[in-house]
């Protein structure tokens, strides 16, 4: 799967009722896991014993791949974060629904993801000259940086002002909404200085992400 070399594959399937005892999930819950997944399998490792020559990182050693097989694309990303803190390893996602693909990651405490791809045109590639740095340019690659990053904390910091930018953009958008739907001309004229200051907020963020 997504062209990894073939000494880093594996085959094996990760239970559902494991999930749902680990977590002690409601019957609600379980249903619900149930209708966003099909089936969970374990199929890469990258790691120093399945790559030769690779080195391992300062902090990341190895990491594995989970082909997630989905009953729809609007699953609900919290079931997919309960099977990162089931496992504890540094997991990278392909969710697979029918022929498209997402990437995936439960990175600190952030949910990242690409957008759907064919599953045909996606491969991953092992960049770097250890695992860590391996590890830290998928994140990039995932969480949509410009740049990859194989420094950990300028990863951090990146991804932090990305998701900082994002819901920024979002409040700006509800921002904007009530400030044209607003017709008080005293509470449109606050309305509007919001939208203003949230726009420099985002340009300062956006900023600071170009020199990070």
């Amino acid at each position: 799967m997504l062209n990894l070399p073939e000494a880093t594959e594996l085959h094996k399937q990760l239970p559902k009722s494991q999930i749902y005892k680990k977590f002690q999930l409601t019957n609600a819950q379980q249903t619900a896991f149930d209708d966003d997944i099909s089936r969970i399998d374990i199929v890469n490792e990258i790691s120093t014993r399945t790559i030769p020559g690779m080195k391992e990182g300062e902090n990341i050693k190895s990491f594995y791949v989970l082909n997630v097989s989905l009953k729809t694309k609007d699953y609900d990303s919290k079931n997919i974060e309960r099977i990162a803190k089931l496992i504890p390893q540094n997991l990278i996602f392909v969710l697979q629904y029918e022929e498209v693909i997402q990437l995936a990651v439960h990175f600190e405490t952030v949910y990242l993801h690409t957008p759907w791809t064919s599953l045909v045109d996606k491969s991953i590639t092992l960049l770097g000259l250890d695992i860590e740095s391996v590890w830290n340019n998928l994140i990039s690659e995932i969480s949509g940086l410009s740049e990859r990053k194989q420094n950990t904390e300028e990863l951090k910091s990146s991804i932090e002002l990305q998701t900082k930018l994002q819901d920024l953009e979002k409040k700006l958008a509800t921002a904007e909404k009530k400030a044209r739907s607003e017709v008080q001309p005293r509470q449109k004229f606050e309305l509007v200085q919001n939208v203003k200051k949230i726009q420099i907020e985002i340009d300062r963020v956006r900023k600071e992400l170009e020199e990070n």
